[in-house]
């Protein structure tokens, strides 16, 4: 494998991660026991945007770190 999709499958399984503990987390402490299906759906699905924005800034600030760091040396 390339180094290039080793690198984004590892940066994909750490957002997968990130997105996973923080749906959990935003769903058992802000968002929890809904009364109604639609309560449960409006739930999940604020819960996966908030942690898909999260994760992607982590992604793209790990990307970033690693570009700075390859153009400082």
């Amino acid at each position: 494998m390339g180094f290039e999709l080793k690198e984004a499958i590892v940066a994909g399984l750490i957002g997968g991660v990130i997105a996973a503990v923080l749906a959990f987390l935003i769903n058992h402490f802000v968002i929890p026991f809904p009364q109604t299906l639609f309560d449960n759906s409006l739930g999940h699905g604020i819960s996966g945007l908030i942690s898909g924005i999260l994760s992607g800034f982590i992604g793209v600030y790990l990307a970033l770190k690693k570009v700075c760091r390859a153009t400082a040396v």
